[in-house]
């Protein structure tokens, strides 16, 4: 009989996510690698078009009591789920993109002379504000949640590591070491991170959760 594939998530995954992995006959082993906490913050007056780049900081407004003065506001986001989560909780989203390089090269053509909030977490990439600096665009930043690395040393023996974030990829090198096992990423912001460690990197089509778990269960399928 076959040795059983071994698969670490970096993050713990939802019932029917890690259900895909389980039908493929894979074992998992999961350890959430960062911490979220949303953060207190003023919300008061912002510019009238908002930017969000994670499913993280739309939690984190939902949470501040006054988020309902943002409803009238026009919305531009990175990833699908975080246009979901807006769209679900009634903000009008005019475009979503994959990356933040997208979204900037969007806003620079089309809204240049618009003045943005962003919505950021601690850990956030330099992308969107150096773009606005450069381009003389007017914005704020909130900085509405906080990402904690909190890294696991990992004693098993491991065939692929599942990786949702940079900040995951940091947290696992502190006590791991990365030799043979494949390293599937939600992106190549991910993928970027962990390529000065490995080159035995595969990235997902879409950047979602299901899309890294369809390439795990497909590469290992195949080979």
């Amino acid at each position: 009989m076959e040795k059983a594939i071994r698969i670490l998530s970096t993050k713990k995954l939802q019932p029917n996510q890690k259900q895909f992995l389980l039908n493929a006959d894979f074992r998992l082993i999961e350890a959430d690698f960062i911490q979220i906490e949303f953060q207190n913050f003023q919300l008061n007056s912002t510019f009238d078009y908002l930017i969000f780049t994670s499913q993280n900081a739309v939690l984190s407004i939902l949470n501040n009591e006054n988020h309902l003065i943002l409803k009238d506001k026009i919305c531009f986001c990175v990833g699908m789920k975080t246009k979901q989560l807006l769209e679900k909780n009634d903000f009008k989203v005019e475009n979503s993109f994959d990356y933040a390089d997208d979204l900037v090269d969007y806003l620079l053509k089309k809204h240049a002379d618009k003045k943005f909030t962003f919505f950021s977490g601690n850990l956030r990439r330099d992308t969107i504000p150096i773009a606005f600096q450069k381009n003389n665009i007017i914005f704020e930043e909130d900085e509405v949640y906080k990402t904690t690395l909190t890294p696991h040393k990992m004693d098993n023996q491991i065939d692929g590591i599942l990786f949702f974030s940079p900040s995951a990829v940091q947290s696992y090198l502190k006590e791991n070491a990365i030799s043979n096992e494949i390293c599937f990423c939600i992106g190549t912001t991910t993928a970027n991170e962990i390529e000065k460690t490995t080159n035995k990197i595969v990235i997902a089509n879409q950047p979602t959760v299901e899309n890294v778990i369809i390439q795990t269960i497909n590469y290992f399928n195949k080979s």
